[in-house]
């Protein structure tokens, strides 16, 4: 079987299994209203994606392709960040209007703990690789809150710059980065100080921040300039130290969603309003085709069964 591209279409409601070489639709299934963010099991058998306006937890069975279970609760208010312990027996979703962090057990798929977070518009989930801590990007506190997901409590909160969205840590390093949608920042914090050791300016609203396999490169789409930031990780300029923007890729109008092959060879970013996926061919550093997707596409994922 082919790998495929898991693309949620947010306005039409459907997931399309999308084959990332031929460019061609697998199948589209519905789901609940909105799909925003998705995660897959390590062992590939599950896709988790949270319907936003639907605020529904939909969990799909990866070799049926088709809605296994559909998870609902009361303080679901617009769920939207999703990720997995390394594991994949902790799903921990954020739910942006009820400002709360939601655990779930993947095996029993019921939600176990609900942790407010005492901030505005909780959106994004980042962890580190070994899971020990998870981080959630407030966009309306301009703050990041840190959560121990072994004590299941907060531990911190820490300021970065204006509407915080996207956010990852650096697979080796353990610096965390975060866009900053409102004043075009990317900031790279050291995840044991909690101190601002880089800022980067990128273009206007940059809302996603992704990682290559290897860890070489971060890729942040800046969603009103229609571009791809690429950034070097590995300090190019010795005499700074620190990351730097080697290029800026044009894409398609409101670039989202982007995800990397797992040879890191590609790279895959969701346009809304155009409606298509952007393939980035990663030694060139170029946009070298589009494959068509549903109605506002924006999540995605990379699926390998």
């Amino acid at each position: 079987m082919p790998d495929f591209l898991v693309v949620l279409n947010k306005d039409e409601d459907t997931v399309s299994f999308i084959d990332p070489v031929q460019g061609k639709t697998h199948k589209k299934i519905d789901v609940d209203h909105n799909p925003h963010e998705v995660v897959i099991s390590p062992d590939g058998k599950k896709t988790y994606i949270t319907c936003s306006l639907g605020n529904r937890l939909n969990i799909l069975d990866n070799e049926k392709m088709e809605v296994s279970n559909r998870l609902a609760h009361p303080d679901f208010d617009f769920p939207h960040g999703v990720g997995l312990s390394p594991d994949g027996q902790k799903l921990f979703i954020a739910s942006t209007f009820s400002a709360k962090i939601f655990l779930i057990d993947t095996a029993q798929e019921k939600v176990t703990h609900v942790i407010p977070t005492f901030q505005k518009h909780s959106h994004m989930i980042a962890l580190t690789p070994e899971g020990d801590q998870i981080f959630i990007p407030n966009i309306g506190s301009d703050n990041i809150t840190v959560f121990d997901p072994e004590k299941k409590e907060l531990t911190n909160h820490f300021p970065v710059g204006g509407g915080p969205e996207g956010a990852a840590v650096h697979p080796e390093s353990q610096i965390l980065y975060v866009a900053n949608q409102e004043d075009d920042t990317l900031f790279c914090i050291d995840i044991q100080s909690f101190q601002v050791m880089h800022k980067l300016r990128l273009g206007r609203c940059p809302i996603r921040v992704v990682f290559s396999p290897d860890g070489r490169y971060c890729l942040v789409p800046n969603r009103e300039a229609n571009n791809l930031s690429v950034i070097d990780t590995v300090f190019p300029r010795v005499e700074e130290k620190r990351p730097w923007e080697i290029k800026r890729i044009p894409l398609g109008i409101w670039p989202g969603g982007t995800v990397f092959s797992p040879e890191g060879d590609k790279a895959f970013t969701a346009n809304n309003k155009t409606n298509d996926i952007s393939v980035i061919n990663m030694t060139s550093l170029e946009e070298e085709k589009r494959i068509p997707a549903g109605i506002h596409p924006d999540g995605i994922a990379y699926l390998r069964l």
